[in-house]
């Protein structure tokens, strides 16, 4: 038998994924590292070693960063036409930056999904 439980908010929790916190309590921190996911949360105790992000939040953060920067470059280099070499500069640290800044909040959001759809190992607890 499974225990019926309340629905899970998807807005508040897909804000706290992409704040780095915890889905539940919005308090304790998503990650031990960079994007590494802690096995649970340290004010709530809410396991989320089973989560299954993989490389969604990579695709995301290429799909975001390339549909942004792409046509911001194209019109740099036309309206100002400024030389190439210094193009590619800025921009390449930009896509970096921008990346680097994306890839934890939206793995944060992924995995908040997750929690709020009680995907994967965030299934419905059995009643004995």
């Amino acid at each position: 038998m499974v225990a019926e439980e309340s629905e899970r908010e998807l807005k508040p929790a897909l804000l706290r994924g992409w704040c780095r916190r915890c889905p539940n309590c919005g308090q304790g921190p998503m990650f031990s590292s960079y994007l590494k996911v802690r096995d649970e949360c340290a004010v709530c105790q809410e396991h989320m070693s089973h989560h299954r992000a993989d490389d969604g939040p990579a695709y995301l953060t290429i799909l975001i960063v390339g549909h942004v920067m792409a046509p911001l470059l194209l019109w740099t280099f036309f309206k100002f036409e400024p030389d190439p070499l210094v193009v590619a500069t800025i921009f390449t640290i930009g896509c970096v930056a921008l990346s680097l800044y994306l890839l934890p909040r939206l793995k944060g959001a992924i995995v908040a999904l997750q929690w709020a759809k009680r995907m994967h190992g965030f299934k419905l607890h059995s009643v004995l």
